[in-house]
């Protein structure tokens, strides 16, 4: 059996991943040597899922249906959910921008005290979510985990960065979820 790329596993999606009407986060276009290049630096295989994502749009805000992932157990940001509005492209070494690129990896994990084996998805320091290949080794599959650097926690979200995406949903409806428990109550 051939496995589902991405590309065509969305196909059937609802709602669109990105927020195109942001360029905020956006790197150059992706090119095939740009992925050989960013995993021969950070030393793993990037998931497929990932690759077509990042093919369609190389990084920036998510639509805001896919800005968050529930959760089994509070942490430091919500009870029930993780916030993920934003994944980081591979950027361009030699034109370095302002934005973070997956390629920041090694630096952003050595300054904020992270494993090793990680390859940072999205974060701003106090939290970040990222690959996870500390289970499998670098040229598996990862799995997708939440960092939370403030209370020096770890949270396992997703088996693999396609699941991830299948979980994602809109940040609202937590919200939403809050206020029906508290009226259904009243």
């Amino acid at each position: 059996m051939t496995p589902m790329t991405f590309t065509a596993h969305r196909e059937g999606l609802p709602h669109p991943f990105w927020d195109i009407s942001s360029e905020h986060g956006v790197q150059p276009p992706l090119t095939d040597e740009a992925i050989l290049e960013a995993e021969r630096l950070l030393n793993v295989t990037l998931p497929v899922s990932l690759l077509d994502l990042l093919r369609e749009r190389n990084g920036g805000l998510v639509a805001a249906d896919r800005d968050a992932f529930p959760t089994s157990r509070p942490t430091s940001w919500a009870p029930d959910h993780v916030p993920f509005g934003l994944v980081m492209g591979i950027g361009d070494r030699e034109e370095r921008t302002h934005t973070l690129s997956l390629l920041d990896s090694p630096y952003l994990v050595e300054e904020w005290g992270l494993p090793e084996d990680v390859v940072l998805l999205s974060g701003d320091g106090h939290y970040w979510i990222g690959l996870d290949y500390r289970t499998g080794g670098r040229h598996e599959e990862p799995s997708v985990t939440w960092f939370d650097v403030d209370d020096g926690e770890e949270l396992p979200l997703a088996r693999d960065f396609l699941a991830f995406t299948e979980g994602l949903t809109s940040a609202l409806a937590f919200a939403d979820e809050r206020r029906e428990g508290a009226s259904a109550s009243a």
